[in-house]
């Protein structure tokens, strides 16, 4: 079955990063609370939205691209459709790594002007990043458009501009920079583990699910 190719690997990765969470946020590690919820709670829902984020990329990517079942659900709006539901998912990673830095506030051995610091280093290659994926690259196929219209994208050449110029995948590399500056900021552990989670998860999607995606659209051996 197409949509489970590599996915063994994709589960084994996170159970493991499941492991090292779980092993990591003991004792004292999980003090505070924000909005009513404990940093306990919010640490949950900061691992959990990128696991709902990835799998529903997973699903959706692989139906349509080799089933066009989105298509056949909502015909030329599949695209749009997608995005929302994509879109929700990644802007909640953020907002909920946010929240628990707050809710874990303090927590970090640094002095507070330093996490400052590393906050705002964090900052421009996101938005360097940002600006490369609008003038380069296209928020379309950032989102996987070429999963949708794979016989229009195969012939296109892969972007070296920009950002893109110093790393094949900077969206993974240097995007996921920004999830770091809540914890840094804050002076956060638990916003840190959330953010490493965060970042190193991500590259089990795109060893497991979207790099063998790419080889069947675009021909790559």
């Amino acid at each position: 079955m197409k949509i489970l190719e590599k996915q063994q690997y994709h589960f084994l990765s996170l159970v493991i990063l499941l492991l090292g969470v779980n092993n990591a946020a003991q004792g004292d590690f999980l003090q505070g609370s924000f909005l009513g919820l404990s940093t306990r709670a919010w640490l949950l829902l900061s691992i959990l939205i990128p696991v709902a984020h990835q799998v529903y990329v997973l699903i959706f990517w692989r139906a349509e691209l080799h089933y066009k079942t989105l298509s056949g659900w909502f015909g030329e709006r599949a695209f749009s459709v997608f995005g929302i539901g994509f879109m929700i998912l990644l802007i909640a990673r953020p907002v909920f790594v946010l929240g628990l830095a707050i809710s874990n506030r303090g927590t970090l051995p640094i002095p507070g002007w330093l996490g400052i610091l590393l906050s705002v280093l964090s900052i421009p290659p996101v938005l360097y990043l940002g600006y490369s994926v609008y003038k380069y690259f296209g928020a379309d196929r950032a989102l996987g458009k070429d999963h949708f219209q794979p016989e229009i994208y195969r012939d296109q050449p892969f972007i070296k501009k920009g950002i893109f110029q110093w790393s094949s995948n900077p969206m993974y590399l240097f995007g996921f920079l920004l999830l770091w500056a809540p914890g840094l900021l804050f002076l956060s552990k638990a916003g840190l583990l959330a953010a490493l989670f965060n970042h190193l998860y991500i590259w089990a999607h795109y060893f497991f699910t979207e790099y063998p995606d790419m080889k069947f659209i675009y021909k790559i051996e």
